[in-house]
């Protein structure tokens, strides 16, 4: 019986036969004594991501096997896009299993957040959102910050139980992976990581002491996150690598702020506000009157009003708006972009976001 090679980027099965599938490898490389698809291959030295056809039911048989199996559920969502990386309903696939709430990215929120402020915002944000953690806990996959904590934590909680990893795609979970597999081994990249979606095909099983394995499952696509109607380059710019910076700005009634091209705010009626813009340093807020804002947005759409540029915009939905009256201070959150802090309540407004992508309010985070 021959063996079955699994790759050791994204586990999927090699196969020699369609390069459209999930695992291809040209027969050439199967002699190495660690075999790597071609996707992994390219992504890992040319940062190419290639698409490969995994259906929303692959996924959900995936999360499905979760409720069935005796396990820690170890539940990474991205705290700059928290709303955005929640994957509605996992509270009814995880069955009695623990849950740990982990906050991967914390590098990016303000130094002056007290971070045990941060969980126990995070705890009830879950809770509103139908699940309760066990515990939530914050790293920094990217810097290697919060490990020790994180890995004391999965050791008390899994009961000597398997550990799943699950979080939907972009919220760095394979890179938090590698990080967990180079301190428990000393090996590093192990698994692929890419800042583009859907990176693990198959699950990856890593040993834990005693017998138990830690289970890496892949991305599950959120389909109203922005970075499924955008390309790489606008991807590249929306996506924060350091500290945000926040930007304050004192609006007016009928003045409206764009972000980009990728969505707007409307202030429509209230006293004298400010909004706080908590996105990408790279992302510039434009400032304009509401009456003119439909003007400029036809006439400077991936000019002025950039990311996108005018080749990516041809793909991205039409905006479409969501208004909100704001009562007490609260964030609107563009998913996948940013949010916007308003301090004060007593105003409307109205988001705007590509349709399809989701934009929503909540208790500030800051």
């Amino acid at each position: 019986m021959t063996e079955t090679l699994r790759c050791i980027g994204c586990g999927a099965i090699i196969q020699s036969e369609d390069k459209s599938k999930p695992g291809y490898a040209p027969k050439s490389s199967l002699t190495k004594e660690t075999v790597i698809c071609q996707r992994c291959f390219r992504l890992k030295h040319y940062n190419e991501i290639q698409d490969v056809p995994l259906t929303d039911d692959d996924f959900l048989k995936i999360l499905n096997e979760l409720g069935s199996k005796k396990a820690l559920i170890v539940y990474v969502v991205d705290i700059f896009d928290f709303d955005g990386s929640w994957l509605p309903g996992l509270h009814r696939f995880v069955g009695n299993n623990p849950v740990l709430l982990v906050g991967n990215k914390e590098d990016l929120l303000p130094k002056s957040l007290k971070r045990d402020k941060l969980t126990r915002w995070m705890r009830r944000r879950a809770k509103d959102l139908g699940l309760l953690a066990e515990d939530v806990t914050l790293v920094s996959a990217q810097k290697g910050s919060g490990f020790e904590t994180l890995l004391d934590r999965i050791e008390e909680l899994r009961n000597g139980h398997d550990v799943y990893i699950v979080g939907c795609t972009n919220v760095g979970k394979s890179t938090l992976i590698n990080q967990i597999i180079k301190r428990a081994s000393g090996e590093k990249d192990v698994v692929t990581t890419s800042q583009f979606p859907g990176t693990t095909l198959d699950k990856i099983e890593i040993p834990l002491a005693g017998g138990s394995v830690l289970v890496d499952t892949p991305g599950i696509i959120n389909h109203h996150q922005m970075a499924h109607f955008i390309g790489t380059k606008t991807l590249k710019k929306i996506t924060p690598k350091k500290e945000i910076k926040p930007l304050a700005y004192q609006l007016n009634e009928a003045q409206t702020l764009f972000f980009g091209a990728l969505a707007r705010l409307d202030f429509t009626s209230g006293p004298r506000s400010s909004f706080i813009v908590y996105m990408s340093n790279e992302l510039e807020p434009h400032r304009t009157k509401l009456a003119n804002a439909n003007h400029l947005y036809e006439t400077q759409k991936g000019e002025v009003l950039a990311p996108p540029t005018k080749e990516e915009l041809a793909d991205l939905p039409e905006l479409v708006p969501h208004p909100f009256t704001i009562r007490e201070k609260t964030d609107i959150v563009f998913s996948g972009l940013g949010w916007v802090t308003v301090p004060e309540g007593g105003v409307k407004v109205t988001a705007w976001v590509p349709e399809g992508v989701s934009v929503s309010i909540r208790e500030p985070l800051i």
